[in-house]
């Protein structure tokens, strides 16, 4: 059978994938897209709960993490959240905006996979499903790639396969193996936005908690975020700790304010002075959710009258508040993760281009790369650049 000719194949039709594809196809390029799975965009179709959090109005290079932090810093200049959202708008798709920039579609992440396709469509990309790969060559004229569907040939391919988070949606390490037999490095790899589970006195006090959600500042490693974070029957998740999961490795030290934005010294005085005679639990109650309350009060904090609390327990009280420490044991891992860190080393991958500096022709986008955004459309934001940036060279 004669190999299909193209002039770029990207392997892998998620956000960056297409992304590259429809933007190469733009330029005229014959463009195949290939993906193992049976459907395209699936990582897309299951984001922000179906409605796709899409990008995040307010990304900067410092809301990624990487071992080579300038690297995202061109081609986030070159194409902004306002390139995507006019795209978005073109289509007539509605959304909003949820909190701290984050847009979602009003309706279902569906639109972004549909608008993503006819995009496609339109500049002449084909692209197929159910088509794995087995082997990769290159030669002197380009890309040979053997596939279920048979073989292709292309002067540019484009690896666009994603991490190893959520398995269960087809996410694999081949991506990693394509780099490695090209001579790249891939950092090495782990869950990322993901919840963090417990053991041990932690867990057998806070597991019948589950369900318990409350505002938080979650530190760790000299990082800070302020959200929501929710108690599980496994451990703790929400965004605050989703966020705080990516800086987060086993032994490090993890701490909760409860109280975030409070001067909990302060409000215990005034709980002292003005309401002596209530329970630390009853005072407690009214501004942390009541079962939380109790439980630190049982394990952690006084159990009596605020005003028998002396000053040094008052002290230590306010500092457990507003510093709880937090021993997790470890996360969900990948099958829950919104995210993989590391991957393929990008000092040796063009910051402009996406080209590989080792295998002229062969570029890296999107997660694949050791690249990772915060929560809350920014890794989004990072496929629809870094696929761009690919698409206009290749």
């Amino acid at each position: 059978m004669k190999p299909i000719a193209c002039d770029v194949l990207v392997i892998g039709a998620g956000a960056a994938g297409l992304m590259c594809a429809l933007t190469a196809g733009q330029r005229g390029r014959m463009v195949q897209v290939i993906d193992h799975a049976n459907k395209v965009g699936k990582k897309i179709l299951m984001s922000g709960g179906g409605r796709c959090n899409f990008t995040n109005t307010g990304t900067t290079p410092a809301n990624f993490l990487s071992a080579n932090p300038h690297f995202c810093k061109s081609a986030l200049a070159r194409y902004t959240p306002w390139h995507f959202i006019e795209m978005v708008e073109r289509h007539g798709i509605a959304y909003h905006e949820k909190e701290l920039g984050q847009l979602f579609c009003d309706v279902s992440s569906k639109q972004i996979v549909r608008m993503l396709m006819d995009e496609c469509q339109a500049a002449g990309v084909q692209v197929r499903t159910d088509c794995g790969v087995t082997r990769v060559e290159r030669g002197s004229d380009g890309f040979h790639v053997t596939t279920a569907q048979g073989q292709f040939h292309a002067a540019s391919l484009v690896v666009a396969t994603g991490g190893l988070s959520i398995p269960s949606l087809g996410a694999s390490g081949f991506g990693y193996e394509l780099a490695r037999q090209f001579g790249h490095e891939v950092l090495p790899t782990r869950a990322g936005l993901v919840p963090l589970t417990l053991s041990g006195k932690h867990q057998e006090r806070f597991n019948d908690l589950s369900g318990v959600a409350l505002p938080v500042t979650a530190r760790c490693n000299d990082v800070a975020f302020s959200n929501s974070m929710l108690i599980t029957h496994r451990g703790i998740s929400g965004p605050a700790i989703l966020q705080i999961s990516s800086f987060w490795q086993p032994g490090d030290d993890l701490r909760l304010d409860l109280l975030p934005g409070q001067d909990a010294e302060g409000w215990l005085r005034a709980m002292k002075r003005d309401r002596g005679a209530a329970e630390l639990r009853t005072v407690l109650s009214e501004v942390l959710p009541r079962r939380l309350a109790l439980r630190l009060c049982e394990h952690w904090l006084p159990d009596r009258p605020v005003k028998q609390i002396d000053e040094p327990q008052l002290r230590e009280a306010a500092a457990l508040l507003q510093g709880f420490p937090l021993v997790a044991s470890g996360t969900e891992g990948y099958r829950t993760a919104e995210v993989t860190l590391g991957g393929v080393d990008t000092h040796k991958v063009s910051s402009s281009t996406f080209e590989s500096q080792l295998v002229p022709g062969l570029h890296f986008v999107g997660e694949v790369l050791d690249v990772t955004g915060w929560l809350g459309g920014y890794n989004f934001q990072w496929a629809w650049a870094s696929g761009h940036a690919a698409g206009q060279v290749v």
